[in-house]
């Protein structure tokens, strides 16, 4: 996407959302904030998302550790941190359900393979099941991403497969009262195919949709998602899954992009949390910007020949996607991840979700 002529602020500024600066400056009148917000806590960054999570408790619902990894013999393996126990008890006396991902980072053929296998997918759904059953959850989340690489000739298949694995599993833990929850990349149409929304839709309590890396890491700098983008995937979304049970993943992160002086790229982009990238704009003295073709954030620094791009997310950037979430409905946000964020984004989903239902 090209880049729009931007508009700055002043060197070193925080900048905050008009909507942001509302809501704060309302803070003392309003009624509690509604719990629309359910958030990813990242075990290697554990403490503090936990910390994040509790200052924020009166608008989360929902917190998923990412404690747990599925593998290619159809196991479970745990990540560093997983079911500790004071962060599961914190969470619930703050009156926040907890909802473990599990995620896979298994090669294509062997997640294909897992889940088109009636035998193999039975097993693996005990498994899932005995993860749910090792610490006081409330359900779980899945979070298989490897999917999305799935060639033509069995993506068939395996999105059948997936739909599957997702209905039975749903199944069995509702039997016993737990959630189930399934994050999900965009499907536009150029992509998600693999991902069979209605049917999805259909099995899961809530479905959460990935709503970032429009430009990623490997590809070229731009926004992590936009405007228009948003519109194409909500409409989408919400012609196959009733708009109660989506939640939009929001980015609370950034890639910075190395561009050498010829205009190629410099590898992978370098992933920044919003502090990370506010604390390095400053550094560099770089004017923040706010591209108005995607609604969000940029700035420009120079490394020697290269040039650093870094695209992020911030409050003023979700103050202008809300109002897409709102004409299709979606009330419900997932946020990638907590300990990420920019502290004014809190009041932004609380303004942005007063025009919903209550959770």
């Amino acid at each position: 996407m090209p880049l729009a002529p931007a508009t700055a602020a002043a060197d070193g500024a925080a900048v905050a959302s008009p909507a942001a600066s509302t809501a704060a400056s309302e803070a003392g009148d309003a009624p509690p904030a509604r719990r629309t917000v359910s958030g990813w806590l990242p075990y290697w960054d554990q403490e503090n998302a936990y910390l994040h999570a509790l200052r924020h408790a009166d608008q989360l619902h929902t917190v998923s550790p990412f404690w747990y990894e599925a593998k290619a013999d159809g196991t479970v393996a745990d990540h560093p941190g997983a079911g500790d126990r004071p962060i599961v008890d914190g969470l619930h006396r703050a009156g926040i359900k907890v909802v473990p991902t599990v995620m896979e980072t298994m090669p294509k053929d062997a997640l294909a393979a897992l889940v088109t296998d009636p035998a193999r997918r039975a097993a693996h759904v005990n498994a899932l099941l005995a993860t749910a059953a090792k610490g006081d959850y409330d359900g779980l989340d899945l979070d298989y991403e490897t999917l999305a690489t799935t060639g033509d000739a069995t993506y068939a298949a395996v999105r059948d497969g997936y739909a599957a694995l997702v209905t039975e599993l749903c199944a069995r833990l509702r039997a016993r009262a737990k959630s189930c929850l399934v994050t999900v990349m965009p499907k536009t149409a150029a992509t998600g195919r693999v991902w069979d929304y209605a049917a999805l839709g259909k099995a899961a309590d809530r479905v959460r949709i990935m709503g970032y890396n429009l430009h990623w890491a490997n590809g070229a700098p731009g926004p992590l998602a936009s405007t228009a983008w948003y519109e194409e995937v909500l409409r989408t979304a919400t012609a196959l899954i009733p708009a109660e049970r989506l939640e939009l993943g929001l980015p609370a992160y950034g890639w910075d992009w190395t561009v050498r002086a010829d205009g190629t790229r410099a590898g992978r982009a370098a992933h920044v949390t919003w502090k990370e990238a506010e604390s390095l704009r400053r550094a560099k003295r770089a004017p923040y910007r706010l591209d108005p073709e995607s609604g969000t954030p940029y700035f420009l620094y120079a490394d020697g020949t290269d040039t650093h791009h870094v695209w992020y997310q911030d409050a003023r950037g979700v103050s202008g996607h809300l109002p897409v979430l709102r004409r299709h409905g979606v009330t419900h946000t997932a946020l990638w991840a907590l300990g990420f964020e920019d502290p004014a984004l809190w009041p932004v989903l609380a303004q942005g979700a007063a025009a919903g239902p209550a959770a």
